[in-house]
């Protein structure tokens, strides 16, 4: 390898311990570009070693030449922990390419830091570059899906690709393990929805909000699927996911005869920031249910938490599975009450 001196230093941080893990490897990968790892890397890993030790590796002069500075589970450090490599950044090695991965300790209970601002703004000053793994959200997620299949050898029916967004959800990380097996078992063949169903496992978590939209909607099978998905694909607590569902009822009882009719002061009134637009249905869906049935609503979200509590001998997915579909029943009825002409009026 030979060493850059203008990016003496790289960082690479992320929220998904696999999508972080994918991203140093390839940056290792990169950095390396050929040559034997063995004998141009010095790593370190685990709970027991120091920076110190990192800065004297990338300071020593090796028999090898250029070298790479390996440094994993970075996120036991804290900022005053950093002060040793903020110092050695203003006169880095020209010989050595650090690379530190913010990977959580080994040990379980060992307390875990974000990416200090002195370091990011060392690293930068020193033309160093910060990488971050995270998954990006809304469109860019599935842009970031339809790329990774573009680079795969695996060719997808355009029903298997839609099958495979849709059990995935949330749970992208899974995606490079889905795509392995199927290239080992396919190779170059066109996956259909057959051909992918025995490899796509338990359906990945879904977002909150698409739990509440099918709610809104009435979708009682919708409403269960998707709290199913948040409780085991997406291992969320029941309390998890009731503080979702219950905050989304009491923004309909807060704007529930205030005679409130547009957005942005329904916005102002929720104390919500930024997009206008969960106020926007909040108000829709109170307008929607009206006031008996939001009632109705809050006492079956009161009787579910009690539920939770231990008040009852039901498991917390039974529970939850009840609630949601009684409350899209709910939904449901004051659709088809809306829908129905008043009488004298057909």
């Amino acid at each position: 390898m030979q060493a850059d001196p203008a990016v003496p230093i790289h960082v690479v941080k992320g929220g998904d311990e696999i999508l972080l893990a994918e991203a140093a490897s390839e940056l290792v990968h990169r950095l390396l570009d050929g040559a034997e790892r063995a004998e141009h890397t010095d790593e370190f890993g685990g709970d027991d070693f120091e920076l110190g030790a990192v800065v004297a590796a990338a300071l020593t002069v090796s028999m090898f030449g250029d070298r790479l500075v390996l440094a994993r589970n970075c996120g036991r450090f804290s900022a005053d922990d950093l002060q040793v490599v903020v110092d050695y950044l203003s006169d880095p090695s020209d010989t050595a390419t650090l690379v530190l991965v913010w990977d959580k300790p080994v040990s379980p209970n060992a307390k875990s830091y974000p990416v200090a601002k002195r370091l990011t703004d060392a690293v930068t000053a020193a033309g160093g570059q910060v990488h971050d793994a995270g998954m990006p959200s809304g469109k860019a997620r599935g842009a970031w899906i339809e790329e990774q299949l573009a680079e795969s050898p695996v060719k997808l029916s355009s029903r298997a690709r839609q099958e495979l967004f849709d059990q995935l959800g949330d749970d992208v990380n899974r995606l490079g393990g889905i795509l392995a097996v199927l290239e080992a078992t396919y190779g170059s063949q066109t996956v259909s929805p057959e051909d992918l169903e025995p490899f796509l496992g338990v359906a990945g978590s879904v977002p909150p909000w698409e739990l509440t939209d099918a709610i809104d909607k009435g979708d009682v099978a919708g409403a269960v699927d998707k709290v199913r998905r948040m409780l085991i694909g997406g291992e969320r607590h029941p309390l998890q996911v009731m503080s979702s569902v219950v905050t989304h009822f009491e923004r309909m009882v807060r704007l529930d005869g205030s005679g409130i009719r547009d957005e942005k002061t329904a916005a102002a009134h929720l104390g919500m920031k930024g997009s206008s637009f969960p106020a926007k249905k909040a108000l829709a869906q109170s307008e929607q249910l009206g006031h008996d049935k939001l009632v109705r609503a809050m006492q079956l979200l009161a009787t579910a938490d009690l539920a939770l509590r231990g008040k009852t001998e039901q498991s917390g997915q039974s529970v939850m599975e009840t609630l949601v579909a009684r409350l899209a029943a709910l939904a449901g009825s004051a659709r088809r009450s809306r829908g129905r002409a008043p009488a004298g009026r057909r």
